[in-house]
């Protein structure tokens, strides 16, 4: 092993540790991985930033920007009018969800396709008195089975056709992934419909008449008492007395920063903090009526007459991941308050200012109606109340569809190469005005870029130091007398496990030459274990770390991590005992 080879070893080492402790955000663990390959003379400098211009960073790009332009037509929204009638038993509510998702994620981004239906979910849970946790994990599951059909379904798709480009100098097409995708895409959602939903456990039921979107029974926030209040000198047992057709408890007075357990005696002094137990509306009306100051951030700002109460769960890579709530204060720059937050369908009870945000938790807010629906979405948040599910402007629905299409088959047809067609119609959807220049850089989701823009020169690096050829030996030595098939499914088990832990894109940047060199070894086509990256890569069903669907749906389906893998490991071994034959008869070796 050369000097540069464990150099390269180690830095990948330090990833992989990094990415699964969680600590900082994956973009940037990433970019700080590259910085170190480039100061170690592993990547050359001039060459340190070239996978910001590759294609497959190109094309995720535009792939995101497109997803986010057809989620306002028309044609979603027809769509989605077919799970009202589905909700009288939950194998029909969850199939069609999932499929659904499935449909959906085949012609945009998995995780745009989820952020479109997961508001309908919930509300639809609601409505037929159905566990969320029964229908939102296999809507996670279906839309990612969904985006193994095309090019542009998932990320890892486009990475490993790139790839295969560079190496033989074709790269896979639109369609090319198509029968495998599609083989595996109904295989799944006839299982999740059928069996994998009754292996979710059930944390509880959604209220029809309570009106939560999903198992939370109650938040828990604080409210200040200003200066001017008329109730200051009255006990909290007269305070009580005023209350007693709310439905909300106060918990705790808090006094210079020291919290004193509500005691009916105890007096209100201006500047204290009362922490309160309830539901959204009923919060609403205890402060409404008391005349207190919504959130503890506000300081000396009242809130304003026309505001709302929004719930919205946090999405991977959004602004506010890894703050704490007392160092946001949002509503003195953004006009929203952050009233009380829940994770994994628990309301938090400690302070909420010490509250460190996470994807999956799910953020009660309070802010002007105008206001809310323009912000939240851009700080990495996603609605999931109904009314704040927006669908864009219908009228310019066929046009866009036309363009996207249009798009679709100039890729497919081979006249340019899919970054071009794709940038061609974003271009076309600017200079016509029917995206706006502020929606084109929203709709990407940047700490994806970054992480392919960082990894792509360091996949680079894992091949010209000869790292790839030196790991594939030692696979091959392993599985040494076993046929190419064989180690076909071996090399299935440790992609899904690593993706499993580590983001999915990432997995295929780095496993892609590694299949490669193993097929070059064996002296078999490359496409088969290409293709076999590409749906491993995609299929993380075991942890809410290994895909961004699986984050998104922690909170809002009151998950624990140990949930994934009760349908994820058998649907897992689905995956590749229906793969790799399909796999084969397609591809052959």
């Amino acid at each position: 092993m050369t000097e540069q080879q464990i150099m390269i070893f180690a830095i990948m080492l330090g990833l992989f540790v990094l990415l699964v402790w969680g600590r900082w955000r994956y973009d940037v663990v990433a970019f700080g991985c590259l910085m170190v390959a480039v100061v170690a003379g592993l990547v050359p400098a001039a060459q340190a930033f070239s996978g910001f211009g590759h294609p497959a960073t190109i094309t995720v790009a535009a792939v995101l920007i497109l997803s986010r332009v057809l989620s306002g037509s028309g044609a979603i929204d027809l769509l989605t009018r077919l799970i009202r009638p589905a909700e009288h038993s939950t194998s029909s509510h969850v199939g069609v969800l999932a499929g659904l998702g499935a449909v959906l994620s085949t012609v945009m981004n998995n995780v745009g396709a989820l952020g479109i239906l997961l508001p309908m979910a919930l509300q639809s849970a609601r409505k037929a008195v159905r566990s969320p946790a029964k229908l939102l994990m296999p809507l996670s599951f279906g839309s990612i089975l969904g985006g193994l059909v095309t090019l542009i379904g998932t990320p890892p798709n486009i990475i490993v056709a790139t790839f295969r480009g560079e190496l033989t100098g074709q790269p896979f097409k639109m369609f090319d992934y198509a029968p495998v995708g599609l083989a595996i895409a109904l295989a799944g959602l006839v299982f999740i419909t059928l069996i994998g939903w009754r292996l979710v456990p059930e944390r509880g039921t959604s209220r029809a008449a309570g009106g939560d979107l999903f198992d939370i029974e109650n938040y828990i926030t604080e409210v200040r008492v200003p200066e001017d209040n008329p109730h200051i000198g009255k006990t909290l047992r007269e305070i009580d007395d005023l209350t007693q057709d709310i439905d909300a408890v106060i918990m705790d007075q808090i006094r210079n920063d020291r919290v004193h357990p509500a005691a009916g005696r105890k007096e209100l002094q201006a500047g204290d903090v009362l922490k309160i137990e309830g539901a959204p509306d009923e919060i609403d009306k205890f402060v409404s009526k008391l005349g207190l100051e919504i959130g503890v951030e506000t300081g000396k700002t009242k809130p304003p007459e026309d505001a709302t109460l929004m719930e919205a769960v946090v999405t991977p890579g959004s602004r506010l991941e890894g703050r704490l709530v007392g160092s946001l204060r949002l509503f003195a720059r953004r006009g929203i308050t952050i009233l009380a937050v829940s994770r994994q369908g628990q309301p938090y009870r400690g302070r909420l200012r010490s509250f460190r945000i996470r994807p999956g938790d799910v953020l009660l807010l309070h802010g002007e109606t105008e206001h809310l629906a323009d912000l939240v979405p851009a700080l990495g948040c996603l609605p999931l109340a109904e009314r704040e599910l927006h669908f864009g402007k219908r009228k310019q629905g066929p046009a866009v569809i036309a363009i996207f299409a249009a798009a679709i088959a100039a890729a497919s047809l081979g006249l340019v190469p899919i970054q071009i067609a794709f940038g061609i119609a974003v271009a076309l959807l600017v200079v016509s005005g029917m995206l706006a220049v502020r929606e084109l850089y929203d709709g990407i989701d940047w700490p994806v870029i970054v992480l392919l823009g960082s990894l792509i020169p360091v996949g680079g690096a894992l091949q010209s130091t000869g790292a790839t050829t030196l790991i594939a030996d030692g696979l091959l030595t392993v599985t040494a007398g076993l046929s190419a098939s064989i180690v076909l499914v071996i090399l299935m088990v440790v992609t899904m496990t690593l993706s499993d832990i580590l983001n999915n894109a990432a997995t295929a940047v780095v496993m892609a030459p590694i299949a490669a060199t193993i097929a070059e070894r064996l002296g078999v086509s490359a496409d088969p274990f290409l293709m076999a990256i590409a749906v491993a890569a995609s299929c993380a069903f075991l942890t809410p770390i290994g895909h961004q669907n699986n984050a998104l749906i922690l909170g809002p389906g009151g998950y624990r991590f140990g949930d994934y893998w009760r349908m994820g490991l058998p649907l897992e071994a689905l995956v590749i005992v229906v793969a790799v034959p399909v796999i084969l008869m397609v591809w052959p070796l």
